[in-house]
């Protein structure tokens, strides 16, 4: 047996062969969590220039004009993505180093803090444009 399949042997021997056939890894979630980050930096370049076209020409503008603005579908769905998928990626950059640096509880406790900060923020950014749209 050469070097290379003693390894490839030895490696296998660790995981299951449901996660081989998967491929999953060691943690069986970071390949997905992976994908969530890559497929929400994609939705981010679009939407974050967009966002920034849709919000810049009202800036500054009396509060009549700024809701008569986000009254429209397309301005209003546009910030209601980048809200959305903007605190949702926040929420899972963060928990790679909160995962890193800290374990236990703290961790535990960090982690459930990130999610009810990106989850309320994205909640309040939600409703406040529902007020004004509708």
């Amino acid at each position: 047996m050469t070097e290379e399949a003693g390894l490839k042997v030895r490696a296998l021997r660790y995981t299951t062969a449901r996660k081989q056939a998967l491929g999953l890894g060691a943690s069986g979630s970071g390949t997905g969590h992976f994908w969530r980050l890559t497929k929400s930096s994609v939705a981010l370049v679009v939407l974050v220039p967009l966002f920034v076209w849709m919000v810049g020409p009202v800036i500054g503008r009396p509060h009549l004009e700024v809701v008569a603005h986000f009254s429209r579908p397309f301005p209003a769905i546009v910030t209601a993505l980048t809200l959305v998928v903007g605190w949702l990626h926040f929420r899972d950059g963060v928990q790679v180093p909160i995962q890193d640096y800290w374990d236990g509880l703290t961790r535990k406790g960090l982690l459930m803090a990130m999610s009810g900060i990106a989850y309320a923020a994205a909640a309040a950014g939600i409703f406040a444009l529902a007020r004004m749209a509708l």
